[in-house]
């Protein structure tokens, strides 16, 4: 439990809080929010006392523990778990299974536990950092954006560890619906105050709205008011028999506290430029392998078709191929096998994590903006930054001053500048507050084009999905439903490890009889044979409209150059009859395309029957 009195802070002329208190009692879980810069991250460095405030103070009780992750990134130990162990109290020194179980959760596989700390990437590490947390057994847990550096099955985990936690947490992070999962209050900094209301973020910000309704018509009202007391008294000062009453409303006047106008906070509002796309197919991934060593390849064999309109997102566990996947979509990188076949009139729109190290630090944020589109005017420029919320003065500050939040922003609005049919997004709310979280969602949802999104926020697999491509144990596959579909329908693999293992333990120990090896190899047998004579004459017309496509491109191109020529040397009817035949090659290959993109779900769908079949056979 701890309790804040007249807390005050800023840095030069900003005022992050100003006279603020506040109390966390026992066994509460409670929400930090606010948008950022606005200091919740400082308000945790001043509880844990890595930061000093201006005035104020912070009462912790004698001998009550505080678990916060630190950033700094120091480790004496020779291997993942001897680190983890640090973390442990005196008490439990010899419980190993402890810190073991806490690494598993966050990603970290048996073999990964044996190795150095330095053998891992930074964001394991801050893993590493939140074992040591998790297994210290605190009193009160601070947890920064614990999500960032996370996988969709370690947040699972971390979410069902944390809704049994018995004791205090304070908690700040960008997914709100994680956020509603686990905490009893919510605290927000907002126009340097502290405000604490009992329940979800949904009712904190309900009642911030209605208090701030209240305070603006009342500020009406008393606006009115005092004109009406002023013209009151100019009028009838001059009248002695009157005098009384004009003493009277110059005292009440004198009273009367002058309420300012609150300022308008700025919301992230956009929306993605949509360019008109009249076919139903976009993209049709054909029998795609990756990988960045040659024996172990992170794709294998995936096959899925992207329509006009559709919501894919890619899920799975970090390091498994869900960047790469996007990265191959885009085509910044090169299959091993397979094929990757777009839609000419496909124009894609991409955001990567990495893109973000693109910006030029030298650059204004305008600059950066007009940068990114040859044929953009500086007034859509500035218009782009005030929707980003750069107004202003603030779209000619440098990319190198940016947070990592203000840089995404600055993405997302290099996005805005070209009229798109396909989104290829990559995480694209990391470093976003909730505020702008909420905006990126309503943003997507009300886009007419397709979208491909690799994310961790359950909020937006809900709110989005309708179809997924899972990187799970097993490898990649499509699964042809919603988010909550899929939960329902087993979900994650990794979360059935352990029961996994105690099957196939059980199934080792059971001897198997011949006679039944024999009736299984049988069954298998007939179902290969029937998904041979079934999908056979499928894969043969996919494979021949393949070639008729690029056929077809080919004659198109080649049309496309006579039409050149023929305009440059002003042949009038070369190019009508040119013309025609551009428009006819054209319809040929929509028509191909659209038969194309039929034939692959049709495929696709009788595949994931006979692979269900198969597996019912293994089980």
């Amino acid at each position: 439990m701890i309790s804040v009195e007249n807390l005050s802070k800023s840095f030069g002329a900003q005022v992050l809080f100003d006279r603020v208190s506040f109390k966390i009692n026992a066994r509460e879980r409670v929400g930090l929010v606010g948008r950022n810069g606005h200091g919740k991250t400082t308000l945790f460095r001043i509880i844990v006392g890595e930061e000093h405030a201006h005035e104020g103070t912070v009462t912790i009780p004698r001998d009550y523990r505080l678990g916060y992750v630190r950033q700094i990134l120091e480790f004496s130990e020779d291997s993942v778990l001897k680190e983890g162990l640090k973390g442990l109290p005196p008490a439990e020194k010899d419980q190993i299974w402890k810190v073991e179980k806490v690494l598993s959760g966050l990603g970290f596989s048996r073999e990964d536990q044996q190795r150095h700390p330095s053998e891992f990437s930074g964001g394991f590490q801050v893993r590493l950092n939140l074992a040591k947390v998790l297994v210290s057994d605190p009193d009160m847990l601070l947890l920064d954006e614990p999500t960032n550096y996370l996988d969709i099955t370690s947040i699972r985990w971390v979410e069902r560890y944390l809704s049994d936690w018995p004791r205090e947490l304070l908690l700040i992070t960008h997914d709100r619906s994680l956020m509603d999962k686990l905490v009893t209050h919510t605290m927000g900094i907002h126009r340097q105050k502290i405000r604490k209301v009992e329940g979800t973020t949904e009712k904190y910000y309900a009642q911030i709205a209605q208090e701030e309704e209240i305070y603006e018509k009342t500020r009406v009202n008393e606006e009115q008011r005092r004109k009406e007391i002023e013209l009151f008294i100019a009028r009838f000062r001059a009248k002695a028999r009157l005098g009384n009453l004009v003493q009277s409303r110059v005292k009440t006047l004198a009273k009367m506290e002058r309420k300012d106008r609150l300022e308008k906070i700025k919301d992230l509002e956009f929306s993605f430029r949509s360019k008109p796309y009249p076919s139903k197919y976009v993209m049709t991934v054909r029998h795609l392998t990756f990988g960045y060593e040659p024996s172990k390849p992170l794709i294998n064999d995936l096959s899925f078709t992207v329509n006009a309109g559709d919501r894919i997102c890619i899920v799975g566990s970090n390091g498994k191929g869900k960047t790469t996947l996007l990265r191959l979509l885009a085509g910044a990188l090169s299959p091993w096998t397979g094929q990757i076949v777009s839609n000419p009139g496909v124009e894609p729109g991409i955001f990567e994590q990495t893109n973000v190290r693109s910006l030029v630090d030298a650059r204004s944020v305008e600059e950066e903006i007009l940068a990114s589109y040859p044929g953009i005017d500086r007034q859509t420029a500035r218009n782009i930054c005030g929707a980003m919320m750069f107004e202003g003065d603030a779209a000619l500050k440098k990319i190198q001053v940016l947070s990592g939040g203000e840089k995404s922003r600055v993405m997302l609005g290099k996005l805005l500048v070209t009229p798109v049919n396909l989104l290829l997004l990559d995480e694209p709310t990391n470093h976003l507050d909730m505020e702008s979280t909420d905006a990126l969602l309503a943003a997507i949802n009300s886009f007419d084009g397709a979208v491909v999104l690799v994310t961790h926020n359950e909020m937006f697999l809900h709110a989005l999905a309708e179809r997924l491509i899972v990187f799970d144990l097993g490898g990649a596959f499509v699964y042809e439903g919603d988010y909550q579909r899929f939960l329902d329908h087993g979900g994650w693999e990794v979360e059935q490890t352990e029961k996994a293992a105690v099957l196939k333990e059980r199934a080792a120990d059971k001897p198997e009889s011949k006679a039944s090896r024999k009736e299984l190899r049988r069954r298998r047998s007939e179902v290969i044979a029937e998904r041979s004579r079934v999908l056979g004459p499928l894969k043969k017309r996919i494979t021949e409209l393949e070639h008729m496509i690029e056929t077809q491109e080919q004659e198109l191109s080649r049309l496309n150059s006579d039409m050149l020529e023929a305009v440059q040397n002003a042949r009038g009817p070369a190019i009508t009859e040119l013309a025609q035949s551009i428009h006819t090659c054209q319809t040929e290959i929509d028509q191909l395309f659209n038969e194309l993109a039929e034939l692959t779900e049709s495929c696709e769908a009788q595949e994931a029957v006979f692979e269900e079949k198969l597996q019912q056979i293994e089980e």
